[in-house]
């Protein structure tokens, strides 16, 4: 599998660590990234997945809070469910690939090409 070059970051940083830093306070760094970086398509792509990746996460865990009995046992599974891929995705980045989420990998790469 052939991966894309990775174009340089605007922030400075390489771009496997920014990309990795896209993921590292989960959706609140993929926003901060997303603002701050202009040239990197590599970067805002995992900027824009963390971000709504996380964001999706984040609202099922509370929805799934106010669900009396079941909602606790699933809010944990969503918990263990995002700290799993919150590891596998900063060491996808840190190795340079761009990993795609099934699904919503296309629509970040979509909305991360859009962004400017």
């Amino acid at each position: 599998m052939n991966e894309p070059q990775l174009d340089a970051s605007s922030t400075n940083l390489d771009p496997k660590v920014a990309g990795l830093l896209c993921y590292a306070l989960t959706f609140v760094t993929g926003i901060i990234f997303l603002v701050i970086e202009k040239q990197s398509q590599f970067v805002k792509f995992h900027a824009m997945q963390s971000i709504i990746l996380f964001g999706l996460l984040t609202v099922a865990n509370i929805f799934f809070s106010w669900v009396p009995f079941i909602g606790s046992l699933v809010s944990l599974i969503v918990g263990v469910l995002s700290f799993v891929l919150w590891i596998v995705l900063m060491l996808m980045a840190l190795q340079g690939k761009w990993f795609k989420v099934p699904y919503l990998g296309d629509f970040a790469e979509q909305q991360a090409n859009n962004f400017k």
